[in-house]
């Protein structure tokens, strides 16, 4: 019975649990997690990056069309815009 009054195997497992996660964070084998949060600050500098490059690109397209469409709406048969 582990020394304890009572015995159930959810009790069981988490205290096997707990006691895993504290001598891996005592041996230093934390750095998976360190690596993790690299990836995150790269992936959101990259979301940042095609965020603004997307706005770009949709301001030209913008741009673009409005002058179209007032070339549309200003033409007659005899000149271009």
């Amino acid at each position: 019975m582990n020394g304890r009054n009572f015995s159930h195997p959810a009790v069981d497992f988490l205290v096997t649990f707990l006691k895993g996660r504290v001598q891996r964070a005592r041996s230093g084998e934390l750095d998976r997690g360190a690596s993790a949060v690299e990836w995150v600050i790269i992936s959101a500098v990259v979301v940042a990056i095609v965020g603004v490059v997307a706005a770009v690109i949709n301001a030209a397209l913008k741009g673009g069309a409005d002058k179209v469409s007032d070339c549309i709406k200003g033409a007659d048969a005899g000149s271009t815009c």
